[in-house]
């Protein structure tokens, strides 16, 4: 009746063990993260803790059988050379994972690019893939073992704010000092009112080019984080359209001559 009563015990503790991992140790695991900075409790860590608790009951029952483990284990040591040439590129994935949490090059939540053109957001890390969740709301499911061998721009590192960047162009007969008084009132209005602008940063503009039509700058704002860049464009494009108008400052409009074409013959 010990014999089986004691494996039954072992089992469901184990299995307790697994279900208070998954909804009570991994939340505490991953707050303390947030408020500490260390690598996040994505799907690789969490599988491996419930691999682990369950390895560790397996071996209990084992001994409570009288069988030894060492032998087992000197057997998985011997066929470990074989199995991981067989998962050659399971385990190339899995240990590239490992290294991007531990090396915090992307964590869940950053958005970022990859050097192949793929971007978005990080939606989790698991023992083989890294899902990016895309503005357009599709999934793009990257290999670990890729994502760690990329050129990736993560736009939250070191923090999520940066520089909005629109590129511009005056007639030649505008006053330059009363276009950039202009252009920054629309732009200190634009971090002030528009949702994703930071209200405390100064927009500058540099002029840089005498172009053929015109003379061209950039103005750069700052929006909080990287989605906020679109809405911060549109708005400040129709209010200094608006405003420029008002001031008399000209836009130059570029007109391509079309060649008629050649009659034949």
């Amino acid at each position: 009746m010990r014999e089986i009563l004691v494996p039954i015990i072992i089992i469901s503790v184990t299995l307790v063990m697994g279900i208070m991992a998954n909804r009570f140790i991994l939340p505490r695991l991953q707050r303390l993260a947030e408020k500490t900075g260390i690598f996040p409790v994505t799907s690789i860590f969490a599988n491996l803790i419930r691999f682990t608790i369950f390895t560790i009951g397996v071996l209990i029952i084992l001994q409570t059988y009288g069988i030894s483990i060492t032998p087992i284990l000197t057997a998985l040591g011997v066929g470990g050379l074989a199995v991981a040439l067989a998962l050659q590129e399971t385990l190339s994935n899995l240990f590239a994972g490992l290294h991007i949490l531990v090396s915090k090059m992307v964590r869940p939540g950053d958005y970022i690019k990859i050097n192949s053109g793929e971007e978005g957001y990080v939606q989790d890390i698991t023992w083989r893939n890294t899902s990016i969740r895309m503005l357009s709301n599709n999934m793009i499911i990257v290999p670990n073992s890729k994502l760690a061998s990329s050129i990736v721009t993560n736009f939250y590192a070191p923090e999520t704010e940066l520089a909005v960047l629109i590129d511009l162009g005056v007639s030649y007969a505008s006053d330059l000092e009363k276009v950039e008084r202009v252009t920054m009132e629309v732009g200190k209005e634009v971090m002030r009112d528009v949702q994703g602008g930071v209200p405390k940063f100064d927009p500058f503009i540099r002029y840089h080019t005498f172009a053929d039509f015109s003379i061209k700058f950039t103005v750069i704002l700052r929006g909080k984080e990287f989605v906020d860049q679109y809405l911060i464009k549109h708005e400040f494009v129709k209010r200094l359209h608006a405003r420029y108008e008002q001031e008399g400052i000209e836009i130059p409009v570029v007109i391509k001559m079309v060649q008629p074409a050649k009659k034949e013959g």
